[in-house]
């Protein structure tokens, strides 16, 4: 029996070595866990069952359990790498057959699905098409999509502004104001429909071109339906103590119309603003609905925008205080078209595109998946893993919700094998091997004796 024990024993030694020698081996190896040998013991029995001084009978390997601990977390350049922190295994599919890993090195194909360097897909959820949102529970091959992003016409243009409340009449405004106000009747009390019309003679001096006609502007792009940007350029005139003038032109031309301030029976058409006796803004916002507007090229044809193209303008928050003029915030909702800049993936898993016209889409998210006894799982090579009756059903989710863990992009997830430890495996796996090897010599030599007994 001493052959059978000492037998036994040299098995086990050498499935050690083997485990621990396979664990060395994958030091190196992204999203690997190092597994450890589980020994049993040994003891014959009859059909009535072992005695109680019964001799043990040798070891047995009881299992290869790998070790799910969290390894080391390394910082990449490619936003494509992938590492989990936490709970939770990347999903892949294979023409339909899914695996589960750790490993987290991650590109394209040629049809822009995110693979890895096995040529399985990661899977993740999509965005619906309509509403923009993630259609959680519904997975599927992530893919980039690399189309432009499409353009959106300006529908709101947001400003707050400070007018500077020490500003006076411009000259030319009021040389047009008081010789109209002269033509009165009565110079001196004119009527309401007098003052009107001495208004808008004033109002008539206003020239885009020429600074010396109003007394503060500011720009901002709108665009138009098919991206093409246009300049909008608002106009401020003083006209009295808490009262100014707005003009708005869009790429000098007035709205609606599209005159040029050089075209026959070009009239400025301003919008009045009201502050209180505290600088704040008391006109009703939004102020107006530039509608009627046509987009033109710089030639002064039309850019086969739709038409009219009409948008609002909100000065709320706008002041008026002795300080000098000053554009604190604006903010448009149009932009152009934009070409894919970059990709991100945030802990949440969210596939983000960034496009050369400063806009952002969601086009996925990548999900985890999570089981009730992770050393169930069937190895399969390529530091993947298969589901098995063992293992349970997948658990599978968003990034961060639950029990999984969080995605950080840009990074691998290290071998969690210790090499240390490993080595120091490795004595005692040899010096196990080499002690039952000497039993199985002892008892080669307790069995010469007897045969040599006379």
């Amino acid at each position: 029996m001493s052959f059978n024990i000492g037998l036994s024993g040299i098995r086990a030694a050498s499935s050690d070595l083997n485990i621990t020698g396979n664990n060395i081996a994958n030091a190196g190896t992204v999203g690997f866990k190092g597994s450890r040998a589980e020994f049993g013991d040994v003891y014959a029995a009859s059909i009535l069952g072992s005695g109680s001084n019964a001799q043990g009978s040798g070891v047995l390997l009881g299992n290869v359990a790998q070790q799910f601990t969290q390894g080391n977390i390394n910082y990449t350049e490619n936003s494509l790498d992938l590492a989990v922190n936490g709970n939770g295994f990347f999903v892949t599919s294979n023409q339909g057959a899914l695996s589960y890993t750790r490993a987290g090195y991650f590109g394209t194909d040629r049809e822009g699905f995110i693979t890895n360097n096995s040529g399985a897909r990661l899977q993740g959820f999509a965005v619906n098409a309509v509403t923009g949102q993630i259609n959680q529970g519904v997975q599927t091959d992530l893919r980039v999509d690399t189309r432009s992003a499409d353009p959106r016409a300006t529908t709101s243009v947001e400003s707050t502004i400070n007018l500077n409340s020490t500003n006076v009449r411009l000259p030319v405004w009021q040389q047009a104001y008081d010789q109209q106000i002269a033509t009165a009747a009565d110079p001196a009390n004119p009527t309401p429909a007098e003052i009107q019309a001495a208004e808008d003679a004033a109002q008539a001096t206003f020239d885009p071109t020429n600074s010396s006609t109003y007394n503060s502007s500011t720009s901002v792009n709108v665009f138009d339906s098919l991206g093409n940007p246009h300049t909008l350029t608002k106009y401020f005139v003083k006209t009295g103590g808490n009262e100014w003038d707005m003009f708005t032109l869009i790429d000098g031309r007035q709205v609606p119309g599209n005159q040029l301030p050089t075209d026959p029976g070009f009239a400025p058409q301003p919008t009045q603003l009201t502050f209180d006796t505290v600088g704040q803004l008391v006109t009703p916002q939004p102020l107006n609905n530039i509608a009627g507007w046509v987009p033109l090229d710089s030639s002064g044809q039309p850019t086969g925008a739709d038409s009219p193209a009409a948008f609002d303008i909100d000065l709320t928050g706008t002041t008026q205080f002795a300080s000098s003029f000053a554009v604190t915030a604006v903010v448009q909702d149009g932009f152009t078209t934009g070409e894919l800049a970059g990709l991100s993936i945030d802990d949440e898993g969210l596939l983000v595109a960034r496009y050369t016209n400063g806009q952002t889409r969601t086009q996925g998210q990548v999900v985890l998946a999570n089981f009730a006894n992770q050393q169930g799982l069937t190895p399969l090579g390529d530091t993947a893993w298969a589901q098995s009756s063992a293992s349970g059903e997948p658990v599978v989710g968003a990034p961060q919700s639950g029990t999984l863990g969080a995605i950080q992009s840009g990074a691998l997830e290290q071998s969690n094998v210790d090499l240390s430890e490993q080595l120091i495996n490795l004595i005692i796996a040899q010096r196990n091997y080499q002690a039952n090897a000497k039993t199985i010599q002892t008892e080669d030599a307790v069995t010469q004796t007897i045969i040599n007994l006379r």
